[in-house]
């Protein structure tokens, strides 16, 4: 009798055990995937990509949305790219600016970058150089180094000026993004 119980026991742990294992390992049908965030609670594969991809097993992939971060003033993405640090990076105290402006941004194949802590006070300068022929109205390509004080370490905003000799105000225009200064 004491055997009887103890295999059924044993049974009921057993069968009760696999309904768990399988109610918690069952997979999620490809056709429910519809998001970037479906995708990710699915557990497929996220790609470090900015912003970030996911991919289901049938070859679909989506795309992390991601709320607009960069501010433009007299500004639009037609006439400055940055392609690195993205809106939100996470950078050290020396990090490059690399990205593609429109000739009429620079004057004399250059303009300033400025790197600004959370009270919005200059904390870095640099100044950003064509890496071609500046005399366009094409894209150039351009890049900075910024050279963090090593005191500093926290939340930023990178922003990236058109040069602007005249100095008149209406010839002003930047555009801007957090960063996080870390290591």
């Amino acid at each position: 009798m004491k055997t009887i119980k103890i295999v059924l026991i044993v049974i009921v742990v057993l069968v009760l055990g696999n309904w768990i294992y399988a109610t918690l390992n069952e997979s999620v049908d490809v056709k429910t995937v519809l998001s970037f965030e479906d995708c990710v609670k699915a557990g497929y594969p996220v790609m470090e990509s900015y912003p970030r991809r996911c991919a289901t097993p049938d070859g679909r992939t989506y795309t992390e949305e991601l709320p607009e971060k960069i501010t433009y003033v007299n500004a639009t993405e037609d006439n400055i790219k940055v392609e690195l640090p993205f809106p939100g990076a996470v950078t050290g105290k020396t990090f490059s600016v690399i990205g593609q402006a429109r000739g009429p941004w620079f004057f004399e194949a250059s303009f300033p970058i400025v790197l600004l802590d959370k009270d919005q006070k200059v904390i870095a300068t640099s100044i950003a150089t064509a890496e071609g022929e500046w005399m366009t109205t094409d894209f150039v390509p351009f890049r900075a180094e910024i050279k963090v004080p090593e005191s500093y370490m926290g939340e930023s905003t990178l922003v990236l000026k058109k040069d602007n000799p005249s100095d008149l105000r209406e010839n002003d225009a930047e555009i801007s993004f957090p960063i996080t200064v870390e290591y």
